[in-house]
């Protein structure tokens, strides 16, 4: 049973909390937004829903109940913390976030989409970007849609696919363009265009339970590891 801390007690935060059961997960804590983190609290891994400048404050809170800096770089053990992070809009402090990490030596899983589907769907998009690198004349764009409440535009997603397209050798420019209406759980578009056709892929999300699911998977399977992963880890070593 992994025991978990959740961070975060909006919508995502809340069916984290309902399904941890469900993956063998134990609720040993909530934390709200704005209340900080009991070091009393005994737990295994965080899974860190709240917003985006409250990552680099939360990561250090879990980095120092995992133990003191300096020896710690050295065991070789199973590490006593680690965080799951699933807020996007933070990646500004990235480097700050990941050597607070590196000092502790924890195991910290980000990603911008916890959906099994949607990193598959990553690696489908790496290939055609693949395919398409050599032809200059078709051109690429990205298209996402989400609910009036997400803040950060583009999404952590879109930026997510078009590193892989990047990753892959695409060189030409990435068109990235974002809706934000009514209650849309996520819909990611990518598409390529050339003088006479057009191919567009595309993956659509019709409940968010689902990144709730893939969270809890990434936190059971964080438990004990140390290091920087992403969800495309899990998924390759599960």
């Amino acid at each position: 049973m992994t025991r978990i801390l959740i961070i975060g007690h909006g919508r995502m935060g809340r069916l984290v909390e309902q399904f941890a059961a469900e993956h063998q997960c134990e609720v040993a804590g909530i934390v709200d937004i704005g209340q900080s983190i009991d070091p009393s609290l005994a737990f295994d891994v965080a899974i860190d829903f709240s917003t985006a400048g409250a990552v680099l404050g939360n990561l250090a809170a879990v980095a120092a109940m995992a133990g003191p800096k300096g020896p710690a770089l050295q065991e070789k053990g199973p590490a006593s913390r680690a965080i799951v992070i699933g807020t996007t809009g933070w990646q500004a402090h990235d480097a700050e976030v990941r050597a607070t990490a590196a000092q502790h030596n924890i195991g910290v899983l980000a990603s911008a989409n916890f959906s099994l589907g949607l990193n598959a769907f990553l690696l489908v998009v790496e290939e055609a970007a693949r395919r398409f690198a050599p032809y200059s004349d078709y051109g690429a764009w990205i298209h996402e849609a989400h609910h009036i409440k997400k803040v950060d535009a583009p999404s952590g997603t879109a930026l997510l696919l078009k590193s892989a397209m990047v990753k892959a050798g695409y060189t030409g420019a990435v068109d990235i363009s974002s809706s934000r209406a009514g209650s849309i759980p996520g819909t990611h578009t990518v598409g390529f265009d050339g003088p006479a056709d057009s191919v567009t892929l595309t993956h659509t999300v019709r409940d968010r339970a689902v990144f709730a699911h893939g969270a809890l998977e990434a936190a059971k399977w964080l438990q004990g590891r140390r290091g920087w992963f992403a969800m495309q880890d899990v998924l390759s070593q599960s």
